[in-house]
């Protein structure tokens, strides 16, 4: 709850420091407002639907049932939308598929695979409204997007290439690192097993870097992934009829891919603030700094940008940290009752 408590500060900053009220986001419509909410939670579902595929093929049948891992994703999500830089997701996606039996370097595989997914989708979506904003002499707002893009994707592209070729050890300085936190023999066993797992995974990576299958599950991925950015940007547009304007399905996909880029930037939870300033750059055709000020007054816009902002992000968050919670509650309840039994049987 704290992490709720956390992200909201940045939205009850904008009500304080705006000329936008509650009311004035309201404005926007129910109908539209809901239809926003549906959206984004398409979007959620299918990333949750194309975790359960990965698993599947890339791991097997008898993981876990389909809720279980419906729920586990989108447990991820939540931490994923409250930390800079959307991380941390990913440590609880394998946590859960380890708990559930799957080698930690299977389990990293598979979301490696997520991420890789939403990098591949989310960047190239970037390149392409950057240089569409450069093309409509938007300079600034296209060069942002496209300098944010290019170490990301060159980042995980890297990843990805020589992870297929040797296998990847954390730095030496980790060790000593480690040690100002932890015991020695605590520290090496942490090392030694993170080191274990990049292993299997460089593993997993040779196997199905070269593999025909492989190409055609991470082709579904994306395909789904895409569907997903798409519903994302439709979540937007529904609410923009609200004020009459003119953007197009096209120009709100692209808005909202720009949104999410600068979200990465490792500033606010959960890209609060930059994700509003980007959609609002985008659309404006941000092309001089002097213009950045000008969202403060643009109060029809920032009215939609803001109850965008409500129904894609806050309201999700609420569901998602409810999945954590379920997650959560029952692993703990399923150790304490198999410790419990096997304690019982020990007596007996």
């Amino acid at each position: 709850m704290i992490f709720i408590t956390v992200s909201v500060i940045p939205m009850l900053l904008i009500f304080l420091f705006t000329p936008v009220s509650l009311n004035d986001v309201l404005s926007v419509g129910i109908i539209p407002f809901l239809i926003s909410f549906i959206a984004t939670m398409a979007r959620i579902f299918l990333q949750a639907v194309r975790f359960y595929y990965f698993v599947r093929k890339f791991i097997g049948k008898n993981v876990s049932s389909f809720w279980k891992i419906i729920y586990a994703r989108l447990a991820g999500e939540f931490v994923t939308q409250t930390t800079p830089s959307y991380i941390g997701g990913e440590l609880v996606r394998i946590a859960f598929l380890t708990k559930s039996g799957v080698p930690a370097g299977r389990a990293a595989w598979v979301t490696t695979m997520e991420i890789i997914a939403d990098v591949f989708v989310g960047t190239i979506l970037a390149f392409i409204a950057g240089f569409i904003a450069i093309f409509n002499g938007s300079l600034l707002i296209g060069l942002i997007v496209i300098s944010i893009a290019t170490p990301t994707f060159g980042f995980w592209f890297f990843i990805l290439a020589y992870s297929a070729k040797k296998n990847i050890q954390l730095p030496a300085f980790s060790y000593n690192l480690t040690r100002k936190f932890v015991s020695e023999d605590k520290a090496k066993r942490g090392i030694n097993s993170v080191n274990k797992a990049l292993d299997d995974l460089c593993v997993m990576s040779r196997e199905n870097f070269g593999s025909l299958k492989s190409v055609k599950i991470f082709s579904v991925g994306i395909a789904i992934t895409l569907i997903a950015f798409v519903f994302h940007g439709f979540s937007f547009l529904v609410l923009t009829h609200s004020v009459d304007t003119t953007i197009g399905l096209f120009l709100s996909f692209m808005a909202t891919s720009s949104s999410t880029i600068l979200g990465t930037l490792p500033i606010t939870i959960g890209g609060s603030g930059l994700a509003e300033w980007g959609l609002w750059g985008y659309i404006n055709h941000l092309n001089d700094v002097s213009q950045i000020g000008n969202i403060m007054h643009d109060t029809d816009q920032l009215n939609v940008i803001i109850a965008w902002r409500i129904a894609s992000y806050y309201i999700p968050l609420v569901i998602m940290w409810i999945a954590l919670m379920r997650l959560t509650l029952k692993i703990n309840y399923s150790s304490s009752s198999s410790t419990s039994s096997s304690s019982t049987s020990t007596t007996s």
